[in-house]
């Protein structure tokens, strides 16, 4: 069995998330792609840039609601569940210990594969999966020298760039606009819905940011 892993803020989820994770089900070719919202992400509730995320019962209903439709997508609400910070390595010790044979595929970001080593218990988690990196563009994928030194195994994803950030859009709703303004085109219609009507993101950002979609 091929599973894969897809963790984030999901603050909000949109089509960006949505495009990585439809890449990696048929590049992949998996069985399940879990998408796992993350309860207390250390690295963006610490340190000098962190912020307050929403609620995480807000954040798992919008990936719900995004992933709808699609049987191969599973919604695992295990770091929302765990007390204290979400560490990837424990998400994956869950999964394997109801999957023993699986391979398990993490999906992570140029950025993601960079930091890796700041990670919790990095190196296990590298003998535990096979990432799987979206790349941007076309350049060559060069690990970290540490991360480097390192025996793992990792395949790229192809992607298509695409403009768009959660905070992109958390700063065009804390600047006067509506999420129904984004639907379809950056966030799925039922998402841009849900946010609207629990009005999340209004008033949370200072600097408004253009959105411009598709680059």
């Amino acid at each position: 069995m091929r599973i894969g892993l897809f963790g984030g803020s999901f603050d909000p989820v949109h089509n960006a998330h949505l495009a990585l994770a439809r890449a990696a089900l048929d590049h992949l070719k998996l069985d399940q792609l879990h998408w796992v919202p993350a309860g207390q992400p250390w690295q963006k509730t610490q340190g000098p840039n962190a912020r307050v995320l929403a609620p995480a019962e807000h954040r798992v209903a919008m990936v719900e609601l995004a992933i709808a439709g699609e049987e191969r997508f599973v919604l695992n609400t295990s770091e929302v569940e765990r007390q204290g910070p979400s560490y990837t390595i424990d998400t994956v010790r869950e999964l394997q210990s109801h999957f023993a044979s699986a391979q398990v595929f993490l999906l992570i970001g140029q950025d993601q594969y960079a930091g890796l080593p700041t990670w919790h218990e990095w190196r296990e988690l590298l003998s535990r999966v096979t990432l799987a990196i979206a790349m941007r563009g076309k350049g060559s994928l060069v690990p970290p020298p540490e991360l480097a030194a390192v025996w793992h195994r990792a395949e790229v994803l192809p992607m298509t760039p695409i403009n768009l950030s959660s905070t992109a859009i958390r700063q065009h709703i804390a600047g006067g606009g509506r999420a129904t303004d984004l639907a379809p085109t950056l966030v799925p219609e039922a998402v841009a819905r849900y946010i609207d009507q629990h009005r999340l993101y209004a008033g949370t950002a200072q600097h408004p940011t253009e959105l411009n979609g598709h680059s």
